[in-house]
């Protein structure tokens, strides 16, 4: 007879095998061959225009990689992940083709000479556009080729490899003659092995200090022996390589992270890192140096020593003090610019002027200039010459941003305000500068032939959907010319211009995927195709796809996109069981919530990560169907986060059902990421939903206690909003099947693996019918092809399940369904 204490254990230790064990469907499975289809379609290819607009090159992408490279060995320091051989961050789509395509004749030519099963990562064009260089992931480390475009012919340039750690590892100077190339240091010795013996505890400490935004940051280093990798990895000397591959070396080692070519090609803008590290912050909020070298590896003038920086200001307007953002102005042969906080970097801290723009010019002796000062966070600065500078500000708290025209040649001359929204209000986006590449190669704001001119072009969001344009934006007046629209039933949007009479454009329709065409402003002609890529999915041809407009209870107008099935009828063929897919929003006003959103004429993508895929199974999908979280005035949007949820949520439930596309017990929900967060919130809040799918996502609030999302107070500034978002604070009240899938090795900060793991051991404890799946080896996004055929199978055997055969509610004895077998 057994002990009172074994009689115990037995029956609870039973059932934890029963509910808890490992599963008899061990090893990747694969989904029905429909599915499978959809993961192996061809992949979408790369096209990159040439610098002077009179080529292009197709990249061609091949198929998912398969989980013996995505499984590969990895180095995960200070917030980076690096593949130990090659000397570069981790990586896992490549090119391997390349076709040149002529702008104005259309005719490709594809490029010879590649090397064998060729791996391409990264590339540049020569500001000339004869050369376009590319690298290669050989099999001694990361190569550097060049594309001779006259000949369409490939040949290795460097024989030596690149570090590409923090790059690519090379850049074009200045000229079309000559490349600057980051490598490993001649002679380094052997990289530092792991120590078999612990040589004392691992210890961190706070000494105080004001409250900071520490966010809950992955992969960071952990011992000493991980911050002697890191600066192995990292350390390097610079190059020049000449376009017979010659090379010269310059310049001391050092753990370069950045390095950037003046726009005459004589001088490098340097960032480099330097001790102490941390144990809480990634690399770029280590001690750095930046420091102007000339071609001789001589320093011209440090700009900024910065030191570890473990304590940031709370919010999302906070950034570092000092001076941040170093760039080259992309007109000017050799002028350096930054900004600088004038509030110390701190939003709470009461102040009329946050930023300031600062330049300096070659050979750096005089004082710098300032060139505007703003009251919110410079954002962004675009070049075009002496007499036209872009400058935006942005203020996030409150959804304010500004562009300013300023004359960089003029400093004194005051700033001329050119546009002044909020940046969630779509409508009221007059868009963005067009460029073309200076003599320098370098991008600026397109100037029309009469320099009087810039161009703009934008998503031309409106009560419609999105029509996007092309305006020509006159200086002097401010007047602005509508120069082309995109018309129904395309979609079309301009990629860059050739000149003031033509751009390429991308165009697409419902069942045309996207293609690159030349068109004539002002001309009726149709464009010419400059592409003619297939339809991947051609089994899905036909597929229906309807822009829903619909209200919440309160009065906010709300989109979605419905997909049906080829051939569906909805009054032959009744309602479908339907998928929902979700991600929430925050905004600060119920008028840019509204808003409308995508275009009814955008192709028919079938994403595996989406859940367009589950139209091949018979399902019907309503795709982001908006879910704002609106907070007016000085109200904060996640305040009311339960509540604005699940009314868009039955907006939307109401209105499919309302269609007779869907019955109220056959719809399921999911999400990724903070999509995950609002299906485990929908199901412990609601009961709209007979199943939900929730992948890779964060379902304790307060792990990540120092913001996540658009919410910037920490937890102890809103304890009661964090624990009411918190759906594992309510997981006994999710009564609907939840499948959980998650990356073993996610990098995203806020949604650690862990996330899924304690909530789906809630769940189990609880007696929820729920499912856990680990997939080995995989990020925040899922890579490998046996990865997303797993991910496809489960989420297709779930929904079959708990979907597609449930009976009503009101049918169901108390027992839950059975689990997938």
């Amino acid at each position: 007879m057994l002990p009172t204490h074994r009689l115990l254990l037995a029956p609870i230790g039973a059932a934890l095998l029963a509910t808890s064990g490992f599963s008899a469907d061990q090893g990747y499975q694969l989904p029905p061959p429909e599915l499978q289809a959809l993961v192996d379609a061809p992949r979408t290819p790369g096209f990159s225009l040439g610098s002077q607009r009179t080529k292009a090159m197709i990249i061609n992408r091949p198929g998912m990689p398969g989980i013996r490279e995505v499984a590969a060995p990895e180095l995960k320091l200070a917030g980076i992940r690096l593949n130990p051989t090659m000397r570069a961050m981790t990586r896992y789509s490549f090119g391997d083709r390349l076709t040149l395509i002529d702008i104005a004749s259309g005719q490709e030519r594809v490029v010879s000479g590649l090397p064998p099963k060729p791996r391409i990562a990264d590339y540049a064009w020569s500001a000339d556009e004869r050369w376009f260089a590319f690298s290669h992931w050989g099999e001694q480390g990361v190569e550097l080729w060049l594309v001779d475009t006259q000949s369409a012919s490939a040949r290795r340039l460097l024989h030596e490899p690149l570090n590409a750690t923090s790059s690519g590892g090379f850049a074009w100077l200045g000229s079309s003659h000559r490349l600057l190339v980051k490598l490993p240091p001649k002679g380094q010795p052997p990289q530092p092995q792991a120590p078999t013996v612990p040589t004392g505890p691992k210890i961190q400490e706070s000494r105080g200090g004001p409250v900071s935004q520490l966010r809950t940051y992955p992969d960071m280093l952990k011992t000493a022996y991980d911050a002697d990798l890191l600066e192995w990895q990292l350390d390097s000397q610079l190059g020049l390589v000449s376009l017979d591959g010659k090379l010269e070396r310059f310049g001391p080692n050092a753990r370069i992270i950045g390095a950037q070519p003046s726009p005459d090609g004589q001088r490098v803008l340097v960032t480099t890192l330097h001790r102490p590290y941390s144990t809480l912050v990634p690399l770029w909020l280590f001690p750095q140096k930046v420091e102007i070298w000339d071609l001789a590896g001589n320093k011209q003038v440090t700009l900024s020593e910065r030191p570890l920086t473990e304590r940031i200001p709370p919010g999302n307007d906070a950034v570092l003090p000092g001076r941040r953002d170093f760039g080259w102005r992309a007109d000017a042969p050799a002028t350096v610019y930054w900004a600088e906080a004038q509030d110390e970097g701190d939003p709470s801290r009461p102040a009329k002027i946050r930023d300031a723009l600062f330049m300096l010019a070659a050979p750096f002796t005089a004082a710098p200039q300032k060139l505007i000062e703003v009251g919110f966070r410079l954002q962004e600065v675009e070049w075009s010459s002496g007499e036209l500078a872009l400058v935006t500000e942005d203020w996030w708290k409150s959804r304010d941003t500004r562009t300013w025209r300023i004359q960089p040649d003029r400093p004194a001359q005051a700033p001329e305000l050119l546009v002044e929204r909020k940046r969630e209000d779509r409508y009221a986006d007059p868009g963005h500068p067009m460029f073309a590449r200076n003599q320098y190669g370098q991008p600026v704001v397109r100037l029309s032939a009469d320099g009087k001119s810039f161009f703009l072009s934008g998503e031309g969001a409106s009560p419609e959907g999105d029509r996007p344009f092309v305006d020509r934006y006159e200086i002097s007046s401010h007047k602005t010319t509508r120069l082309w629209r995109s018309e129904a039933p395309h979609y079309e949007i301009a990629v860059a211009m050739v000149d003031d009479e033509r751009i390429v454009t991308s165009r697409e329709s419902n069942q045309e995927r996207p293609n690159y065409y030349l068109r004539h402003l002002g001309q009726a002609k149709s464009p010419m195709a400059l592409t003619r890529f297939p339809h991947p999915t051609p089994q899905l041809v036909g597929v229906q796809k309807q822009l829903l407009r619909y209200k919440r209870a309160d009065g906010v107008d709300l989109t979605g996109t419905l997909y049906l099935p080829p051939g569906y009828e909805a009054k032959r063929d009744g309602p479908l069981p339907l998928l929902m897919w979700a991600y929430p929003q925050e905004f600060k006003t119920a008028q840019a919530a509204s808003q409308v959103t995508d275009s009814p004429y955008r192709f028919n993508w079938i994403s595996v990560m989406g859940p367009q895929a589950m139209l091949a199974r018979g399902y019907a999908v309503l795709d982001d169907p908006t879910m704002p979280i609106i907070g007016e005035g000085n109200k904060e949007p996640n305040d009311s986060y339960v509540e604005q949820l699940t009314a868009s949520a039955k907006a939307a439930v109401d209105e499919v059902v309302r269609l007779g596309v869907a019955d109220r017990d056959r719809i399921a929900i999911g999400g990724h990421s903070y999509g995950a967060f609002m299906t485990a919130n929908l199901l412990a809040h609601t009961r709209l939903f007979r199943a939900g799918i929730a992948r890779s996502g964060a379902y304790n609030r307060t792990l990540t206690p120092f913001g996540f999302q658009a919410e910037d107070r920490n937890f102890w500034q809103a304890q009661t909003t964090y624990q009411v978002m918190s759906p594992f604070n309510h997981a006994d009240k999710i009564k609907d099947p939840l499948l959980l899938i998650h990356g073993e090795t996610d990098s995203n900060p806020g949604t650690f693996p862990v996330q899924s793991e304690r909530f789906f051991q809630a769940l189990q404890g609880l007696g929820a019918t729920a499912r856990l799946v680990m997939l080995p080896s995989e990020l925040h996004g899922y890579n490998a092809r046996e990865s997303v055929m797993h991910m496809l199978w489960e989420q297709d055997r779930w929904l079959d399940q708990y979907l597609k055969q449930a009976k009503p509610r009101e049918s169901e004895t108390a027992q839950p369904p059975a689990k997938p077998a």
